[in-house]
């Protein structure tokens, strides 16, 4: 229950950003070439897991990502506020296809497999 859940969750997250965006007519090609810059942060794996899992869930928390949006909104800033919204959408779209923050110990033990 508590996972299906947490993939409905990322499923809300990815249709209200994608509405945001849409809404304030932002660029959809931008939206194309960038909803998988997040997933370049594998690339960590190649130093090693523990390096790998850090940088990874750096770029697939919530939290920076929202802070982008922020400093989008506060400088009034397009660019910034649609990468945001880009940014929340792959991870919305991650948690809704069932991909999590990562653990230490490899790429696929991730806390949605723990849920």
């Amino acid at each position: 229950m508590n996972k299906a859940l947490l993939h409905v969750e990322g499923l809300v997250v990815l249709a209200l950003s994608l509405w945001i965006y849409g809404y304030n007519q932002f660029s959809w090609i931008l939206f194309i070439v960038l909803l998988f810059a997040p997933d370049l942060s594998m690339f960590g794996y190649l130093i090693n897991n523990k390096i790998g899992a850090i940088i990874y869930n750096v770029f697939h928390t919530y939290t920076v990502a929202m802070i982008v949006i922020f400093f989008g909104l506060l400088f009034v800033s397009s660019t910034t506020l649609a990468i945001g919204l880009i940014w929340v959408s792959h991870i919305g779209m991650d948690r809704m296809f069932g991909y999590g923050l990562k653990y230490p110990t490899e790429f696929k033990d991730t806390h949605l497999n723990r849920v």
